[in-house]
């Protein structure tokens, strides 16, 4: 009981503060590169949103997420590609200090909803070290929701990265 108060406290707070936090731009972690889903969604999105940024990271080759958003009508130089990431918390760790950089306060978080999960555990430690909110948008799929070993997994990756700078990546390029 003596956690379960202050936990919920948190949550309470964080839910009433995601109602006020108006978001600066858009942070999509991309997803199979043959299976253009979330820039789709994205592009969609971004329609109703038409003047925040848009920052892509990893997904599907350059030209073909360009495409999506020309023939979506945004205007490509809303978008910020990187392919930086080799995983999920490398999603987060190439780009939060790019947004930082930008004056960035807070995001849109897209990804698929049977991901979103482990994205916002990620983005709740990556993205938080350095006091940026998000909201999340999950893109419907019909996949089930990945296991929650994997969002503690990553969890405890972020952790590190944080105190360490170390991800824990597979590629050496990113620890």
């Amino acid at each position: 009981m003596a956690v379960a108060v202050p936990l919920l406290m948190w949550w309470g707070y964080k839910e009433v503060k995601n109602q006020i936090v108006q978001p600066q731009a858009v942070l999509v972690l991309g997803g199979s590169t043959k299976n253009l889903e979330r820039e789709k969604f994205t592009a969609n999105f971004a329609k109703k949103h038409p003047k925040l940024p848009i920052w892509i990271s990893g997904g599907s080759p350059p030209r073909s997420t360009q495409k999506v958003f020309t023939k979506a009508g945004v205007d490509p130089d809303r978008l910020h590609l990187d392919y930086e990431a080799v995983d999920t918390v490398t999603n987060f760790t190439t780009l939060v200090d790019d947004l930082q950089a930008h004056g960035i306060k807070s995001v849109y978080l897209i990804t698929s909803d049977f991901h979103m999960r482990r994205a916002s555990v990620i983005g709740e430690i990556v993205l938080g070290s350095r006091g940026i909110e998000f909201k999340t948008v999950p893109v419907p799929s019909e996949k089930p929701s990945e296991p929650i070993e994997k969002s503690l997994r990553d969890g405890a990756r972020a952790i590190l990265w944080v105190a360490t700078g170390y991800t824990g990546a597979e590629d050496t390029k990113h620890k």
